[in-house]
């Protein structure tokens, strides 16, 4: 509790995520895809995901963030169940996703939202809006056809696709690109769900509208109580629209902590590299950029031993990083880095 120094009450403080029930735990998440040479001989793994643990609570903001080909993704689809862990579990609910049945799976989906990157790709262009929204709920089974309409309109006022009249009959082709994202938004919360899942939701949008998009993500995860996974490889965002960023690199986490832990005092050097590719006009990016050295992810197939950044790491302590992979040290409470340096 706090006390308003305006009125002299005493007032509740939001929870802090710690205190809320969890409601997606991933445990150790290992997903590999197999290569094979000509189709049928082995030719080994792309570890894409590669041992990543971390819960999300409910009514939190999680952003993943990293460049691309760190594994973002495949993490995303994972918790999509788009793909099956080679190990580890993820567990939504207090249920493991992987051992669901075909009645559980149906549940699941209708209570996980999913934002994708590409508005204009991820809408039927043969479909109308008012089709493409109630099609999930034909899916889950709302046979009402007044209801869905009712449905249909109440999340279309909730997306600020008003009046709705104008917008119903129209296809994905004659809107902009912030009013296709706002029909994906719409698709994916008119199901009701818990948790939603954004990946770069704004990344294909004009800078004039990702704000107002992630302003909207906003309102909607506060209003509905959500928690959300945000997917996205620019830290300037992250700031509008988290309460946690997990830094991602080559299939790892590599630093996890609270927005403002993260922004204002990065730990992990890969974590510094992302931030001076930022949009945000700071003198200090330049100089930051100055002691970092060029380099390309790692390959995924052949990841380097010990530390996976150390062949682009400026602070590489010889004989230990490139030989043993650091675990998780707390520097601070609730800000955890891998990095031989805060040993």
């Amino acid at each position: 509790m706090t006390m308003n120094p305006e009125s002299g009450t005493v007032e509740e403080s939001a929870p802090q995520a710690g205190d809320r029930k969890i409601v997606l735990s991933i445990d150790d998440l290992h997903i590999w895809f197999e290569l094979r040479r000509f189709g049928f001989g082995h030719a080994g793994y792309v570890k894409a995901v590669d041992g990543v643990t971390f819960d999300v609570h409910k009514a939190e903001t999680i952003a993943v963030v990293g460049e691309s080909g760190c594994g973002k993704s495949s993490l995303m689809k994972a918790v999509l169940g788009l793909h099956k862990p080679t190990s580890g579990k993820i567990v939504f609910e207090d249920k493991n996703i992987s051992e669901l049945n075909a009645k559980e799976k149906h549940w699941y989906h209708s209570n996980v939202g999913y934002v994708q990157q590409d508005p204009y790709g991820a809408l039927p262009p043969f479909m109308d809006v008012q089709r493409i929204l109630e099609e999930p709920l034909i899916v889950s089974g709302v046979k009402d056809k007044e209801e869905r309409v009712q449905r249909v309109r109440s999340v279309m006022e909730e997306v600020k696709l008003s009046p709705v009249e104008d917008f119903l009959n129209k296809y994905p082709h004659m809107l902009s690109g912030g009013q296709q994202q706002r029909v994906v938004i719409a698709r994916a919360m008119i199901t009701n769900p818990r948790f939603l899942v954004a990946d770069e939701p704004v990344s294909m949008l004009d800078a004039s509208v990702r704000v107002e998009i992630l302003k909207l993500l906003q309102a909607l995860q506060e209003k509905r109580h959500l928690s959300v996974i945000y997917i996205t490889h620019d830290l300037a965002t992250v700031s509008y629209f988290s309460e946690r960023i997990f830094v991602m690199y080559a299939g790892n986490l590599v630093e996890k902590g609270s927005v403002r832990q993260i922004l204002d005092n990065p730990l992990h050097p890969y974590t510094k590299a992302l931030l001076t590719g930022t949009s945000e006009p700071d003198a200090k990016n330049a100089e930051t950029f100055k002691e970092l050295p060029p380099g390309e992810p790692p390959s995924l197939v052949n990841p380097p031993t010990g530390c996976r950044f150390h062949p682009r790491c400026a602070f590489m302590i010889k004989g230990l990083c490139e030989v043993q992979y650091p675990p998780e040290f707390e520097p601070e409470p609730g800000h955890q880095v891998a990095c031989w340096l805060y040993r």
